[in-house]
């Protein structure tokens, strides 16, 4: 691991960290809610500053941040006594004015305080679409249509049933909107044969059992053989901008895909990855180029999107649920019950970190 690894792992956590809290912190500041802190990293300050009572600070490990809100850290009686009285949450929010005055987070309407909470994943989306734009812009890449541009007559694909002129629109029952949700999906497949929808001469076309060739490489590995190719699309700023947004929803379809695969018995928690194999990774891409630098960021930051809104104590999600469960049972889940949940969660995510570092180092070494 050299030092250019190092300053590129630390430069795209950064950002990746700047832009979640950045989008708690908007929010949070446009609703009328008052900052106390907006941090970037965590452990001790090497830098602060304060303006009109906000401290930013930049910390020592990058490897967190947050934005410390009024009455967030509080022992909740705000909270309970604002929502048991609606009128006095009312008059608060009079009191305190226009947005551009300050009021306490538990003191602001359900609907605001979980428009702060999952602002934070929605940047990270966005960084994941302006990453994925910037990378479909350079010259050196191609965006893969779903339609079949050439066959290879002999293969058993050819032979079960795919044509040329064919456009994917289902593998294996899972829709496809960009071509890596075709390659995805066969990566899955079992037996290597899968079920296809395809759109072919206006009509839409069941093939239900397309088959699939496989070679052995070197180290006895199988892979599958897939005897088609797809046509590449006309790069412009429409077809390169619809290619990023369909690409970002893939990024985020595979990431939550690989999370409930794990809950499945599909996948092993063993390959869960933690900072430093982050960071191997990174270090990877930094060897091949910017692009994987910034295919890698883009994978880090809508992974980072997709992990907040879980509905897990301790994430923006599950914050967000007990919002709105306040908000519909008009009165706060009780503060002992938030603290104890929001405590597990904490030593839950601890604990999955410290386990998937361990399994990076074990990998490593």
């Amino acid at each position: 691991m050299n030092i250019l690894t190092l300053v590129v792992s630390a430069l795209v956590f950064g950002i990746v960290i700047l832009v979640h809290e950045l989008g708690h912190y908007l929010v949070a500041k446009h609703n009328g809610i008052r900052v106390l802190e907006f941090s970037i990293g965590m452990g001790p300050a090497i830098w602060q500053t304060e303006k009109n009572g906000t401290n930013y600070s930049l910390r020592l490990l990058p490897v967190g941040g947050f934005v410390s809100m009024e009455g967030e850290d509080e022992d909740g009686k705000l909270l309970e006594d604002c929502v048991r009285q609606p009128e006095k949450e009312k008059a608060s929010e009079q009191s305190y004015g226009s947005v551009e005055q300050n009021i306490p987070f538990p003191l602001a309407r359900p609907k605001k305080r979980i428009a702060v909470l999952l602002a934070g994943a929605c940047m990270n989306f966005l960084l994941g679409f302006l990453a994925l734009f910037v990378l479909l812009s350079s010259p050196d890449s191609v965006i893969a249509s779903r339609q079949i541009g050439e066959v290879d007559e002999t293969s058993l694909s050819a032979q079960s049933g795919l044509q040329v002129g064919d456009t994917i629109v289902k593998v294996n029952g899972h829709r496809c909107i960009v071509a890596g949700d075709i390659f995805y999906e066969l990566s899955r497949t079992e037996n290597h044969q899968a079920s296809f929808v395809v759109r072919r001469n206006g009509e839409t076309v069941q093939l239900p059992a397309v088959r699939f060739g496989t070679t052995t490489d070197d180290q006895g590995n199988q892979h599958m053989q897939l005897g088609f190719r797809v046509y590449s699309v006309h790069k412009n700023f429409i077809t390169v901008t619809v290619e990023a947004a369909r690409s970002t929803v893939y990024y985020g379809r595979i990431i939550y895909t690989g999370i409930l695969d794990i809950f499945r018995g599909r996948a092993s928690i063993n390959d869960l990855s933690g900072p430093v194999g982050i960071v191997s990774t990174i270090g990877e891409a930094v060897s091949y180029g910017w692009q994987d630098v910034i295919n890698i960021l883009a994978l880090i930051t809508i992974n980072l999107g997709i992990v907040n809104l879980l509905p897990l104590p301790a994430l923006d999600g599950g914050k967000a649920l007990l919002v709105l469960a306040e908000a519909i049972l008009h009165r706060p889940v009780p503060t002992k019950w938030q603290m104890a949940i929001n405590a597990a969660g904490m030593a839950m995510l601890f604990a999955l970190m410290i386990f998937a570092t361990w399994q990076d180092i074990l990998r490593i070494f």
